[in-house]
């Protein structure tokens, strides 16, 4: 397996090593993965080891990212590794993100050969997505930085949980971001997914002041479709933008999350009533 050298950590005591690049922190010993199961200590040093291993690769619609507002018609060459440094038991996504899939090496090089081949079948560029791109942010920032090169499009879709350092650096090569906001409760966040709805806020507002941002929020029946929350989310989205799109998604029973039922459809369509009164694009999807 290929893997480079870690950004973002320092070393400690005793071969442990001090992840730097989510809010995680993870003090990890050698032999062993952080949270993301992606950066791994050897001896004393921190190795990217998911670097250009690939799980998934596809040329899809735009609006699956979804990214309903940016080059709309449009196709993007879609990528994704494994891993994520969230544990949300709903995860719709889960053999990936949280199992050891299938994967290829491609270098950043053939990946953005490939990206450009496809310019005249309507690719636009590059998307990181199906699991986190943050935590393979070497291979990702590689990538992006040749993409640009090749004056196509970078696309991040993310839960958005991720250091204000790498979180900057990363930003001046990203064309447009779709980033989870799960709910707008500081409790579900850190009961459900391990994780700080501070964090990811702080993440959407410094993204929207350098890239095209849309927002999405898979609705779980009982857990964050309240009205109250719901239009808090939305007026707190609208204070950055009233222009920011927002895709409220439809739930159906993923991973560990079983006991739930799907989302109804007059749950999403009153939901979206409520954030339509704050913001001027929102969308439902899985329906």
């Amino acid at each position: 397996m290929t893997s480079i050298k870690a950004q973002y950590y320092t070393k400690l005591d005793n071969g442990v090593v001090h992840c730097q690049l989510c809010p995680h922190n993870c003090h990890i010993r050698p032999d062993k993965k952080g949270i993301c199961k992606v950066r791994a200590n050897s001896d004393g040093e921190l190795y990217a080891e998911s670097y250009g291993q690939l799980s998934s690769l596809a040329l899809d619609p735009i609006e699956k990212k979804p990214l309903y507002r940016f080059y709309p018609g449009s196709l993007i060459l879609s990528t994704g590794s494994y891993g994520c440094n969230f544990s949300c038991s709903f995860c719709q996504n889960y053999s990936i993100s949280m199992g050891k899939p299938e994967t290829a090496f491609i270098s950043p090089e053939n990946l953005v050969y490939k990206a450009f081949r496809l310019k005249d079948s309507g690719n636009i560029g590059l998307a990181y997505t199906y699991n986190e791109p943050f935590i393979s942010f070497e291979y990702v920032l590689d990538c992006c930085k040749l993409i640009k090169d090749r004056g196509l499009k970078n696309v991040l879709v993310t839960n958005g949980y991720v250091q204000e350092a790498p979180l900057l650096e990363m930003l001046p090569y990203i064309d447009a971001m779709n980033i989870d906001l799960k709910s707008f409760s500081p409790d579900f966040y850190k009961e459900i997914c391990t994780g700080n709805v501070e964090i990811v806020k702080r993440t959407i507002e410094t993204a929207s002041k350098s890239c095209h941002i849309e927002i999405t929020c898979l609705v779980i029946p009982g857990l964050n479709d309240s009205e109250e929350e719901i239009g808090d989310m939305a007026r707190w989205l609208s204070s950055l933008s009233p222009d920011i799109p927002l895709h409220l998604s439809r739930f159906f029973p993923r991973h560990k999350m079983l006991d739930k039922e799907i989302t109804p459809r007059a749950t999403l369509e009153k939901a979206a009533r409520i954030a339509s009164r704050y913001l001027d694009h929102v969308y439902l999807g899985n329906i």
